[in-house]
């Protein structure tokens, strides 16, 4: 398995299960298969759903910010892996 640094959490909203990512080195889309990595973070899953500005969209390129539903909690400062398989 390899894996591609992609960006970081920078907010985690807790009702709604949405992790806030910057896109610092790389892309996302819509079936990419992502790992969130941090001192007590270790999360993988396949990302179904992305937004920015609360509008769905399919993907999203470096530099920009996205909201990703994800199924447990994460923490400001994980680093979030695109996994290359």
């Amino acid at each position: 398995m390899e894996k591609e640094k992609v960006g970081k959490v920078f907010t985690y909203f807790s009702k709604v299960g949405v992790a806030g990512i910057e896109l610092t080195d790389g892309p996302l889309a819509i079936g990419d298969k992502i790992s969130i990595e941090g001192a007590t973070t270790n999360l993988e899953q396949d990302l179904d759903s992305m937004q920015i500005d609360r509008t769905e969209v399919a993907s999203a390129k470096k530099g920009q910010q996205v909201g990703l539903k994800v199924k447990d909690r994460v923490r400001p400062g994980d680093v979030v892996y695109k996994i290359i398989e």
